[in-house]
């Protein structure tokens, strides 16, 4: 199927079923976030801002493994070596298991100076450290899913890793409503609902794996630790995993900055802001999930006329959802921010922070399709380079730049997003010329 099947039937059937799980997984973050609002108050989103950055450090450790993981075994399933592919799964359970006990206990260990390096201010860090506490007991067990998930990809059955993000985000949501509303928990019932659900999500995905219809058949002896392949896997992850930790940074800067000019109403504005961009981003990421096994697996097949097919649908598909979704945005921004909070000064600073933060997002998928596909190919060095371009060689140096100029202050900070999306696409497109070239020419030469 990845080496045949018509290139846009396969990359729909790729991701399609990704797509839906990550926009249904994305509807989680806005739900949970509109009950927060709705249930406790303004001040609960500020605090789940300023834990936020640290779930991103749990999300990045399990990409990193995920990702690196199924570049790996997509391209030995393209040179026919199963073995070797069930070795790297069994490998990647080990270690993303590892890292998230050591997330954990660092966590809960530290958690106050965490929170407020991430921008807590004294109203915001109970509520902060409440949701946090419960969230890192999930830290043990949720990086399993999400790195498994990008497993069972790669070995070109999206739908069951669709299924997952689904049954997790739907009892989310329920067990959201059920611990804020009738059963008065607050912010920490947000968390365990969030625990909880992830863990129905593990039980299924290992459901599946050791149910016979995985082509991935993981025995005890594939666990066994490998440092040269666990080293593999970290380096070709090591991007996703610079993307989200870059994140955290970003986030600490950006936390803070928006105490400074706008204090804890800024910081909540952000929260919302946040979670809106978070779903106008989960079809683009659902689109480079279906692309990269299918890059990958015919890299391996030495297949370059279908990578290069791969990578142009990709490209024109992520712009088509990006457009589409920004137009909304900029459209209905009170709508749409209302639904968080009818405090009327979140409302209007939210919609005026809103419609300057997407305002370039049409063009950001040639940035994320970049650095995913070259993931993809396991060329670790582009890929790296690319994640980080926008969020710390540009938006950093910018958001702390920007609203000292001319007094733009808060308004330095919002326009910083598009400006960064615009120079990291540019650089995208520089890059990804350069190294498609190169790429042609090491696979002739391997043909001659």
């Amino acid at each position: 199927m990845l080496e045949n099947q018509n290139m846009t039937r396969l990359l729909i059937n790729l991701s399609l079923p990704a797509t839906v799980g990550m926009i249904v997984n994305a509807l989680y973050n806005i739900v949970d976030t509109i009950f927060i609002g709705r249930g406790i108050g303004y001040l609960a989103i500020g605090g789940l801002t300023v834990a936020f950055p640290v779930q991103m450090v749990i999300m990045a450790v399990a990409q990193m493994i995920g990702i690196g993981a199924a570049s790996i075994i997509s391209r030995n399933l393209g040179a026919g070596d199963n073995e070797k592919a069930d070795h790297v799964a069994g490998n990647s359970f080990f270690a993303v298991v590892f890292l998230g006990i050591l997330i954990c206990i660092t966590g809960l260990t530290f958690i106050n100076p965490i929170l407020r390096a991430f921008g807590a201010t004294d109203i915001l860090l109970p509520y902060a450290k409440e949701y946090l506490q419960v969230i890192l007991i999930g830290s043990i067990y949720f990086p399993f899913a999400v790195s498994t998930n990008s497993l069972i990809r790669a070995e070109g059955n999206a739908k069951v890793a669709m299924f997952s993000m689904i049954i997790g985000t739907v009892l989310n949501i329920i067990l959201d409503y059920i611990f804020i509303f009738p059963l008065a928990m607050g912010i920490r019932g947000a968390a365990l609902a969030t625990i909880i659900s992830q863990l129905v999500s593990v039980i299924y995905i290992l459901a599946y794996l050791y149910s016979g219809k995985s082509t991935l058949k993981v025995r005890l002896h594939h666990l066994k630790p490998d440092m040269k392949i666990i080293y593999e896997t970290v380096v070709i992850g090591f991007p996703s995993f610079a993307r989200q930790v870059a994140g955290s940074i970003t986030a600490i800067i950006l936390n803070n900055s928006l105490t400074f000019y706008g204090g804890e109403l800024a910081l909540a504005v952000y929260g919302v802001v946040n979670r809106v961009i978070m779903f106008l981003f989960m079809p683009l990421f659902g689109i480079v999930q279906g692309m990269q096994p299918i890059a990958g697996y015919n890299y391996g097949a030495r297949r370059i006329d279908r990578v290069k097919q791969v990578l142009k649908l990709s490209l024109i598909a992520t712009t088509v959802f990006a457009t589409v979704s920004t137009l909304f945005g900029e459209l209905f921004p009170g709508f749409i921010i209302g639904l968080f909070d009818n405090n009327t000064d979140l409302i209007n600073s939210g919609s005026f922070a809103l419609r300057i933060v997407i305002s370039m997002v049409p063009i950001i998928g040639v940035q994320i399709i970049g650095a995913a596909f070259f993931q993809a190919l396991g060329k670790a060095l582009p890929s790296l380079l690319l994640t980080l371009s926008r969020q710390v060689l540009l938006f950093i140096p910018l958001v702390l730049i920007l609203p000292r100029i001319y007094g733009l202050g808060i308004l330095g900070i919002w326009i910083t997003f598009p400006i960064a999306d615009i120079l990291s696409t540019i650089f995208t497109v520089i890059v990804l010329k350069r190294e498609l070239s190169k790429m042609e020419q090491q696979l002739a030469q391997i043909k001659d």
